[in-house]
């Protein structure tokens, strides 16, 4: 194997990830976290690379990122890799989470386990519907807006989910940064305006679904007969 490193545990001098690597960072532990349920304790760059669909030169630059892992004759040790990258991508702590809107989305996002096999958990819900409010739905109760500032400081929330329509988000989002929250998954197909110390990730299922057509398209068209 060629995954032999100078140090096992040593942090890599560049501590600025990039966002492309910080993706694969997330595909990588969820492959070795899959791998470790099945009891296996060692795996080589070559072949993660295999499973993701990634080079094994590719898997070495981005664990670069994390530390020096590698064991020569061994490989990577799974245990290892997977605490090194909560460590790199902040999930080695609990993070209580905010979701404001409870349309159908919503409820599938409440009821979704994987949150809190990564160290998420959404602590509170909110909705502007008065019919909502009050309801309990996977141990939550459904809280008003006007709430939300006062929950958020009690229980100690930094990420929030913004799960309502277009219109209504960039008011939404206002109001989970004047309550002091640092980061926002924005399910809103709309782009928020928010200060520079507030981080945010959109989802648009549409643009993903676009993004696949694209590529379905492009591989038709690469396969027909040319004339």
């Amino acid at each position: 194997m060629t995954d032999s490193q100078p140090s096992a545990g040593e942090t890599p001098s560049d501590s600025t990830v990039p966002k492309v690597v910080v993706s694969r960072l997330s595909l990588y532990l969820r492959e070795l976290q899959r791998l470790q349920a099945a009891g296996q304790e060692t795996i080589s760059s070559s072949q993660l690379g295999t499973l993701l669909g990634f080079s094994d030169a590719q898997v070495r630059k981005d664990l670069g990122f994390v530390g020096q892992f590698g064991y020569p004759g061994v490989g990577y040790r799974c245990d290892e890799l997977v605490l090194a990258m909560r460590d790199i991508l902040g999930t080695n702590q609990p993070w209580p989470v905010a979701m404001v809107g409870v349309g159908n989305l919503g409820l599938a996002l409440l009821g979704y386990r994987g949150f809190g096999r990564q160290n998420f958990s959404i602590v509170a819900a909110f909705d502007a519907d008065p019919a909502k409010v009050g309801q309990t739905i996977q141990g939550l109760t459904i809280q008003p807006l006007d709430e939300l500032a006062t929950t958020v400081q009690e229980k100690h929330v930094r990420l929030g989910m913004i799960v309502v329509p277009g219109p209504q988000a960039q008011e939404v989002s206002d109001q989970l940064v004047a309550a002091g929250v640092e980061g926002i998954v924005n399910f809103a197909p709309v782009t928020l305006t928010l200060p520079p110390h507030v981080q945010v990730v959109g989802v648009d299922l549409a643009i993903e679904l676009e993004q696949l057509s694209f590529a379905v398209t492009n591989k038709l068209v690469k396969t027909l007969p040319q004339e």
